[in-house]
């Protein structure tokens, strides 16, 4: 135990002991901040010793003492001041202290008044828990975890690059009307497999999203049919290759909702995807949906493999796979039910599990608020039959070379005037020569990047009319940002979705002709 004065605070044997044997600086001070008594701990803290009942260590006033973002921490605002000052407890502030060797200490500062029996105060006890391994431990996990995002990002965008050429040469042999069966199996196997592996590569990037909170909405006003059948689109593939009686029952009348169309989608895809992979052939999944009150209620329901009791409880926890509590091995990252709680509960819903036990199939209902009233009756949308209208001049700009080819003879089967360029120099140089009235323009470009070519064609008085669409591997909301702000007009992720691109550049072609 430290020397100290005779105060009242210090007088008490006992109490200074108890100080002692705590795992913690402790200090006590008098009504004036003057420290009157510190234990070991506190010493180990400080570096130093402080000068007991000394007005130049008030308030431990030789110590430099920060807030956790750096700010200094003036003296007579720091824990034990207010505590004096407005004799109350001070209890779990974070602060950093200084040692005169220039070490900093991260602590949790407690300050309690003392009182004697008439309640007056005789000054205050002072306790500071070390808290730095566990910040070190912490600062150490976050830079972890943006390392492991970054690096997802990047393999998501460098697995997507290659995946682009393959999608678009399987769109041109499959023009090609004389193929034997065999290559029009293998081409279908091709799309099929190129297809899975650009949802594999999104959930990549949703691991990111859902352990950083990052995660958005963009929602609008939903047909609740529409959503179901661009989910049953996406979840063709895995529905087909099953074999199983597959059942649709929409409501009759429309159910809007306040929704994001397309992560809606994903999770209703995502159900789909696990009720086709865990029931055999010649087993049966439905897919319901029916307004409860002001709610609405869709159902995926299986006959499939069925989920144990002791697992069911954890089925939306992150990597939970299939392999883990079902009877057979089908692969995925185990995140994808994870991903359904997520989005549904984003959505201000709820999602439930159940099965009544192994191989007694799968019950998956989620619940929404649905709007009150129907905005009205919408006009079915024509579905785009062609890959992109004829006649429009085209500028396709991509480092890899057989991205960029592949989808400059992709679009020229159709009739439109293309170039290509493979740098951001180079972009630049045929944009102005040939006056594209779109360009396709990826980000990662050798030069100058696709940002910077955009903002340069932005600046030319011609440049300001053409449709400029971001074709990338890239597909955060960071960088759907950047790019508008670069002044992109579209922001598309690889290996492209041939029908939404359809659907863009026929509204440029309307407009154009317009």
């Amino acid at each position: 135990m430290r020397t100290h004065d005779t105060s009242p605070l210090t007088g008490d044997s006992e109490f200074c002991r108890l100080l002692e044997t705590l795992p913690a600086g402790a200090y006590t001070c008098d009504p004036d901040g003057l420290i009157t008594y510190f234990n070991a701990h506190a010493l180990d803290l400080w570096g130093r010793a402080p000068k007991l009942n000394d007005p130049i260590d008030r308030f431990c006033g030789s110590f430099k003492l920060f807030s956790t973002d750096g700010t200094a921490i003036p003296h007579d605002e720091c824990w034990m001041a207010r505590a004096l000052r407005t004799e109350t407890e001070f209890n779990g502030h974070e602060i950093v202290i200084e040692r005169p060797d220039g070490q900093r200490r991260t602590v949790m500062a407690h300050a309690n008044p003392i009182r004697d029996g008439s309640g007056k105060v005789l000054g205050a006890v002072n306790v500071l828990v070390d808290i730095t391994e566990h910040k070190h431990a912490e600062d150490a996990l976050k830079t972890a975890d943006r390392s492991k995002n970054e690096f997802l990002a990047i393999l998501a965008h460098e697995l997507r690059n290659p995946l682009a050429p393959i999608r678009n040469a399987v769109q041109i042999l499959n023009r090609e009307g004389t193929l034997a069966p065999e290559s029009q199996w293998a081409l279908s196997a091709i799309e099929r497999q190129v297809r899975q592996l650009a949802r594999l590569i999104d959930d990549l990037v949703d691991v990111a999203r859902i352990t950083s909170n990052r995660l958005e909405l963009r929602t609008e006003r939903v047909d609740l049919a529409s959503v179901l059948r661009s989910a049953i689109e996406t979840s063709q593939s895995h529905l087909k290759a099953g074999g199983q009686e597959f059942t649709v029952v929409l409501p009759e009348s429309p159910i809007e909702l306040d929704a994001d169309p397309i992560r809606l989608a994903q999770a209703v895809s995502n159900l789909l995807n696990n009720a086709a992979k865990y029931t055999g052939r010649g087993g049966r999944i439905w897919l319901i949906a029916e307004r409860s009150g002001d709610a609405v209620m869709i159902t995926v329901r299986d006959t499939g493999v069925g989920i144990p009791a002791v697992v069911l409880p954890h089925v939306f926890e992150m990597f939970t796979q299939g392999e883990q509590m079902r009877t057979r091995t089908l692969g995925g990252l185990g995140i994808g039910l994870t991903l359904v709680k997520r989005l549904v509960e984003m959505h201000g819903g709820t999602v439930n599990a159940e099965s009544a036990g192994q191989d007694m199939g799968s019950t998956f209902i989620i619940h929404l608020p649905a709007l009150a009233e129907p905005s009205g009756a919408r006009e079915p949308q024509a579905e785009v039959q062609r890959m992109s209208p004829p006649s429009l001049r085209m500028l396709i700009v991509d480092d890899n070379r057989d991205a960029a080819d592949s989808l400059a003879m992709l679009l020229r089967t159709t009739g439109n005037e293309i170039r290509t360029a493979y740098d951001g120099l180079e972009a630049l140089q045929v944009a102005s020569e040939f006056r594209p009235e779109v360009v396709l323009l990826d980000i990662g470009l050798p030069k100058i990047d696709g940002h910077e070519v955009a903002q340069r064609l932005r600046r030319e008085p011609w440049g300001q009319r053409v449709c400029l669409i971001a074709i990338t591997g890239w597909s955060d909301e960071s960088d759907r940002a950047r790019s508008r702000a670069a002044g992109f007009d579209h922001h598309l992720v690889k290996p492209l979705d041939t029908t939404h691109l359809a659907q863009l550049l026929d509204s440029v072609e309307r407009s154009a002709r317009s």
